[in-house]
């Protein structure tokens, strides 16, 4: 299939949205991007980071319906929204619920009294962190506590510390490609397509090969996390592929500003989504970063539950990617055709 393929390498910057504004109307537009992005980087930096923590957790819980009510009402008593307490029947369902990713962990009261905390290691430390410390708690108080975890991180990295410094590769890695295949294959958007996907996949496998036999920072199915973080860069670079097709050399810096300084910072790949402040947790999931995160933990730690969100949103950063690079590269061949017609 050939590529498409355009005349007038330079059309773009030529004929870009600005090219017929002012000066002054240009330094305003300038001056006011500046001061949105930087505010929006300020934002997605500060909130996080100053307001993480429980809230709304979701965590299951079993045991009598008495003993669970007072242990709800003292949580609540002691840190007021921290939990968002789920019911199961006992403790084998608490934890079946932790490992489909359905709660962050759970707490059971057992008929003799005995406490069984369930926590999910793979889900972020935070979490992990958090549950046994109230085992110690209650252990502090008499209870016999036993502690479960249902998707251990490795032996070789117990605190998740590869997994937590893929963010920023992740989204240089994405960004890098972009610009390099925009510059080496101008005016040829099929081959730009076709070049993201090989150099996502490429990346993916290093990258998880890295982690994975490398550090041991994960032990899971080597080619399916591999896969998962693939289409995570892909997502990226595609992305920030079409920003550059739709936009010219702005698009770099649309891309650049979006996944480096916006979507890294609020994608929880650090400390899993939930522990991030409401709504910033959640937008993050709607990012490829966070995406991705969601997505390569699930794959290496839950078997692979959890993982139709994180899917669902890549997959939609691809196409609209692909789509972008595609309509744009047409926009500007009829650009050129114009051009050449009125010449």
């Amino acid at each position: 299939m050939m590529a498409t393929e355009t005349t007038d390498p330079e059309s773009s910057e030529s004929s870009g949205p600005l090219a017929d504004k002012s000066p002054w109307l240009k330094i305003g537009i300038v001056v006011g991007g500046l001061a949105v992005a930087v505010s929006l980087m300020v934002l997605a930096f500060l909130a996080p980071s100053i307001n993480s923590g429980a809230d709304d957790l979701p965590v299951g819980i079993s045991g009598p319906a008495q003993a669970t009510a007072q242990l709800q009402q003292k949580f609540e008593a002691a840190q007021p929204g921290a939990f968002d307490f789920k019911n199961y029947d006992d403790a084998a369902a608490v934890a079946e619920a932790a490992h489909d990713r359905d709660v962050v962990g759970g707490i059971s009261i057992e008929a003799d009294g005995s406490v069984t905390i369930t926590v999910a290691g793979g889900a972020g430390t935070p979490y992990s962190a958090l549950l046994k410390n109230i085992g110690a708690g209650l252990e502090a108080a008499g209870k016999k506590i036993t502690y479960i975890d249902v998707a251990p991180l490795t032996a070789d990295d117990p605190n998740g510390s590869g997994l937590s410094a893929l963010g920023m590769p992740l989204a240089f890695g994405g960004m890098i490609s972009a610009v390099l295949l925009s510059t080496l294959l101008k005016n040829l958007p099929l081959y730009k397509i076709a070049g993201s996907i090989a150099g996502s996949t490429v990346v993916g496998f290093v990258v998880v090969a890295i982690l994975q036999f490398g550090f041991g920072s994960v032990d899971g199915n080597y080619f399916l996390t591999s896969l998962s973080l693939a289409l995570g860069v892909a997502a990226i670079s595609l992305f920030v592929l079409g920003m550059e097709s739709l936009l010219g050399y702005a698009g770099f810096g649309v891309g650049g500003l979006l996944m480096m300084f916006i979507a890294n910072p609020l994608s929880g790949m650090a400390t899993g989504w939930q522990w991030l402040p409401s709504p910033w947790g959640f937008i993050g999931q709607l990012l490829p970063i966070g995406s991705t995160g969601t997505l390569v933990r699930s794959v290496a730690f839950f078997d692979g539950h959890g993982i139709g969100m994180p899917l669902t949103v890549l997959f939609i950063w691809v196409i609209v990617g692909v789509a972008l690079t595609i309509g744009g590269a047409a926009k500007k061949q009829r650009a050129a055709a114009a051009s050449a017609a009125n010449a």
